[in-house]
């Protein structure tokens, strides 16, 4: 099975393996997707605006004609050079044209597929990590050491460095969606270019008030038990076009840490706010110590349940997501505003 582990990813797009000419790129971070498959099909082409170098298809003409990748794959460019097919799956089944794709072969173009979260069963997932001639690449959200080198990079690339505290500040504001992360990063870039250095107070005054960093408020909301600002986040997330996974995936995150502050109170230790790592943003500390205070350690276990489902049915029904991630998160806030009236 050809697997790839989330960590040797970047190490494959840098250098695709052309005994594996088919790629699948999925999972729930759709920036970090959407990243990774521009990367290969540039890689994979000459020039990306080449029609007859580049085609593109979409998951909804592919269940309807499945014989038309295979068509595709193998059609000889017009002006010579190299091929790539970038397919975007939908929600529509194409499993049975990447099946007969992959009997037939792809000659010499290589074929990324752009898909979002996948559960390990499904069966397009299942084709590409078992045949010899695909790959499976998968997308989850960074981690606080992929956001630290993220951040790195683009400082570097800048010609800026950026001061100790601020990088401490700025990890935790980011994450959830790549995309969201590189726009935020390059905003906190042109506001300090000139200065040479990224300080605390140009995060601050940057990236605190971003909506795409709403995904921290938005989960800060609801366990803070205020459904009003809730609504309004979620409305930027729905505009910023969030992914429903990043959502849920931030929510489970906020809950296992909110759970572990709670029990360590319920058994006597002090904790101070201030002194967690990583530090948490001022913004952040008033909703915080409400969900604290609204929550104990046994309803947060249950809200983890909660969350663990609506992420289950999220990936069932990846047309209902957006629904179902809000659905969860608002039951949350009512039980949050229910405890501390």
């Amino acid at each position: 099975m050809v697997a790839v582990k989330a960590a040797d990813v970047d190490a494959f797009v840098a250098r695709p393996d052309p005994a594996r000419p088919v790629v699948l790129v999925f999972g729930p971070d759709a920036g970090l997707v959407s990243e990774r498959v521009n990367a290969l099909v540039a890689a994979s082409v000459d020039d990306v605006n080449d029609p007859f170098a580049l085609a593109r298809l979409e998951g909804e003409e592919l269940s309807a004609e499945p014989a038309r990748l295979v068509e595709e794959a193998l059609t000889v460019p017009l002006f010579g050079g190299r091929r790539a097919v970038w397919v975007k799956a939908g929600a529509r089944n194409i499993a049975p044209a990447v099946e007969s794709l992959l009997r037939s072969g792809v000659g010499e173009c290589r074929v990324v597929i752009e898909a979002g979260d996948l559960r390990r069963n499904a069966p397009l997932r299942v084709l590409c990590e078992r045949a010899k001639n695909a790959v499976a690449l998968p997308c989850y959200a960074d981690t606080e050491r992929d956001r630290a080198r993220l951040i790195d990079d683009e400082i570097r690339a800048a010609g800026l460095s950026i001061t100790p505290d601020a990088r401490a500040l700025l990890i935790p504001l980011l994450g959830g969606d790549r995309a969201a992360s590189r726009n935020e990063l390059r905003k906190l870039i042109l506001y300090a270019r000139g200065g040479g250095q990224v300080s605390v107070d140009d995060v601050a005054a940057i990236v605190s008030d971003a909506s795409a960093l709403g995904l921290e408020d938005l989960v800060d909301a609801a366990f803070a038990g205020r459904p009003a600002d809730l609504e309004a986040q979620l409305g930027k997330a729905r505009i910023a076009g969030t992914n429903a996974g990043s959502i849920l995936f931030t929510a489970q995150r906020q809950v296992a840490q909110l759970h572990k502050w709670r029990l360590a109170i319920e058994e006597g230790s002090s904790l101070s706010l201030d002194a967690v790592q990583p530090p948490l943003h001022f913004r952040r500390k008033a909703l915080i110590e409400a969900a604290l205070k609204n929550w104990t350690a046994a309803r947060l276990t249950a809200a983890m349940a909660e969350l663990a489902e609506a992420v289950l049915e999220s990936r069932c029904k990846p047309a209902l997501a957006d629904i179902i991630a809000e659905r969860a998160l608002l039951a949350i806030a009512a039980k949050g505003r229910r405890s501390a009236a």
